[in-house]
């Protein structure tokens, strides 16, 4: 392998929202994430709602006024 070409591989701390803190090895300083396998509907067996920065509503304004438009012309 070359010298000097691979990023620095150290020891990190993946940090969920619901406080599990994971240490591991990345070549990323800190990780955040929303979910993790101690919270995750699939391993907890339990429902949880996941609001994801209101993909819907930003939907809803990016294609509303086509939507509504496209069925005034009908």
């Amino acid at each position: 392998m070359k010298k000097e070409i691979h990023p620095k591989y150290s020891n990190t701390k993946i940090s969920c929202l619901c406080g599990n803190v994971i240490e591991t090895s990345s070549t990323q300083e800190d990780i955040h994430v929303e979910i993790c396998s101690s919270c995750h509907p699939f391993f907890t067996g339990k429902q949880k709602l996941v609001d994801t920065a209101g993909r819907v509503e930003r939907f809803q304004r990016k294609y509303g006024d086509y939507l509504s438009k496209k069925s005034k012309e009908k």
